[in-house]
């Protein structure tokens, strides 16, 4: 397990899961005195493993190995979005068993989230495109290249769980946290738009709700 830092404040590895029956999205972030640092992102194609009950094993697999290489402490997982297709929707509801068995095999505590509840820890919009999702994971967890879809959706993953558990209460704190309030500064910087039915444009705000989730620390100061 991952050493505890100054401060007694506990360092924590999330394994973030985007289940996919074809693509499987995996990521590590770590987090260690209101810092996240990307240990490892990816998206793993499952087409090699054969048919669709080879994929599953190939899930399995790939999630037991990621979790015996970067020896996470807890694991987050998307919850099923239900597709129109019901056929698409049972293959993913499959796929994402295979996930939770590996974890669950491994004894790690995990926690689901619905995509929408996601998109708006990280972003600000539950509305939120694939694209946006990329950019603020890219920002938020200081990698060099905008990731892929399914690796940014598993890091997001991760971020919202430990927005949503206050791994970030003390972002906003004392002066050890500087990092991470300016990846928050930064981030408020980046403002998207998106369409409302019935009230038309308006500008929303992507640190908002991290604010708010990370116990809105700085209120209290």
């Amino acid at each position: 397990m991952p050493d505890s830092l100054a401060g007694n404040r506990p360092t924590r590895r999330v394994l973030g899961i985007d289940p996919g029956s074809r693509v499987l999205g995996l990521a590590v972030i770590e987090f260690a005195d209101g810092r996240a640092r990307c240990l490892g992102l990816s998206s793993h194609s499952l087409q090699s493993h054969g048919d669709f009950a080879a994929r599953m094993g190939g899930v399995f697999d790939v999630v037991s190995e990621w979790i015996e290489t970067h020896e996470p402490t807890e694991c987050a997982i998307e919850q099923i979005f239900m597709y129109r297709s019901e056929s698409s929707s049972l293959k993913l509801a499959q796929a994402r068993g295979a996930a939770l068995a590996a974890v669950v095999r491994h004894g790690l505590p995990v926690e689901e989230y619905m995509p929408a509840t996601v998109k708006q820890a990280v972003v600000g919009s539950g509305r939120a495109d694939k694209t946006q999702v990329a950019h603020m994971i890219q920002r938020l967890a200081g990698l060099d290249e905008l990731p892929s879809a399914d690796g940014a959706d598993a890091a997001a993953v991760a971020l919202c769980h430990c927005y949503r558990s206050n791994a970030f209460s003390a972002v906003a704190g004392s002066g050890a946290n500087s990092e991470a309030r300016e990846i928050l500064r930064e981030a408020s910087q980046r403002r998207y738009r998106r369409r409302s039915d019935s009230r038309g444009w308006r500008d929303m705000d992507a640190a908002t709700l991290m604010a708010r989730a990370a116990g809105k620390a700085g209120g209290r100061k």
